[in-house]
């Protein structure tokens, strides 16, 4: 392990809450996010803010963050509550992307009781679907959350991956996927009525937020389970699975993380892009940084700069095989300019920092073969045409 390095902090005054950024000086942060930070640490009740080596600015409120208050602030949840990203274990007789690829089924295409009462994948789903919430069960939704065939790479923690069941050349699923649609809903109505004010009644804010929560982590189990049937295998329970957005009750205090994964003691998957590396962790964050870790890379351009420097490089064919070798399958064609490898920071640097932190070790990493962003609609007719029979396949 590198020589530790305390993190920077800054209290810039005796109203404010103190603000340490886990980052290395050759890390990539906005001074954007770092002054988000600082308008957050002044709010009433804050107590502490750990930003994370993925920090970049959010709506209102800095993406890669940790905030521990005496006052429950949902914005700082934000919209997409319950988002995290879950690793299932899958077993196929050949990984080959170019045919794996087209057998993705339409993860747009969210599955209903009626039309798809004979569908496998109901089979995760034990009793009462969260909050009755039933739009956008088992779809993937857009921004910057995918479904990805990877292949284990490096193991760098023997023990720690064994007790995973991990070996190198291992075959897992990633999925990164958030409420759909619920958690936008319960943040719009506390919005509607308070701004970006404080919860009135924390304990009704988070029975809904828990609600979401849940749900995000079941819509993660039935991504799976459709994205194994239709590549012929049998869905597997998570070996990993932490939500990022969310807010906690933690030493008295709210804990709010967002794009924040939980760091005590938890194997947490931080997320490269679909042309690197991704990095499954042990973290072992303490209280300085708000007991989290970072959750991905972050991302280091804007959408629409992302979209425009992208344009005037490469070609869409281009976007859709990786350097890494790995198929995109993206039927969006902005979107595959503005989640480019390009626009987002080194993950390499984001692990690096957490590791001279101390805050995570380590485990394996992941490299991408296929990653679904939206459906190519060439592929998803012809796996329509297959039926739900040839999706149960077998192992």
């Amino acid at each position: 392990m590198s020589e530790h390095h305390p993190p920077r902090i800054s209290t810039p005054s005796s109203t404010c809450a103190s603000v340490a950024v886990f980052a290395s000086a050759a890390s990539w942060i906005e001074s954007a996010a770092l002054a988000q930070c600082q308008q957050v640490a002044a709010l009433d009740g804050m107590v502490h803010v750990a930003a994370m080596p993925d920090l970049h600015p959010g709506k209102g409120a800095p993406i890669g963050a940790a905030m521990a208050s005496t006052v429950l602030y949902p914005f700082l949840v934000g919209s997409d509550i319950g988002c995290g990203i879950a690793v299932f274990p899958i077993k196929l007789k050949r990984a080959v992307p170019e045919r794996l690829a087209s057998r993705f089924p339409d993860l747009d295409r969210a599955l209903d009781p009626e039309r798809d009462a004979d569908d496998p994948a109901w089979a995760v789903v034990q009793g009462d679907v969260p909050a009755g919430h039933l739009d956008g069960l088992g779809t993937v939704g857009r921004g910057n959350h995918f479904v990805e065939l990877a292949r284990v790479g490096a193991v760098l923690d023997p023990g720690h991956a064994s007790r995973l069941g991990l070996d190198a050349g291992d075959l897992v699923l990633v999925v990164h996927s958030g409420s759909r649609g619920l958690g936008e809903r319960i943040l719009r109505a506390h919005t509607e009525a308070h701004g970006a004010g404080a919860a009135p009644d924390p304990a009704a804010y988070l029975a809904r937020h828990d609600d979401a929560v849940r749900w995000g982590s079941l819509n993660r189990r039935v991504l799976a389970a459709r994205v194994a049937y239709a590549l012929g295998a049998e869905p597997t329970d998570p070996i990993v699975d932490q939500c990022h957005n969310l807010v906690e009750i933690r030493d008295g205090l709210y804990l709010h993380r967002k794009g924040a994964a939980p760091g005590d003691g938890r194997d947490v998957l931080v997320a490269g892009t679909r042309g690197t590396a991704s990095y499954l962790v042990a973290a072992h964050a303490g209280p300085e940084a708000n007991h989290s870790v970072a959750h991905g890379a972050g991302r280091k351009m804007s959408r629409a700069d992302a979209l425009r420097r992208g344009r005037a490089k490469h070609t869409v064919e281009e976007l859709r095989r990786t350097p890494v070798g790995s198929l995109v399958v993206c039927g969006d064609r902005q979107l595959l300019f503005e989640e480019a490898p390009t626009a987002y920071k080194r993950i390499e640097q984001v692990i690096a920092d957490l590791v001279e932190h101390q805050l995570a070790t380590p485990v394996v990493s992941t490299i991408p073969l296929v990653t679904y962003k939206t459906p190519d609609l060439a592929s998803t007719a012809r796996s329509d045409r297959r039926g739900h029979r040839g999706r149960r396949g077998g192992s």
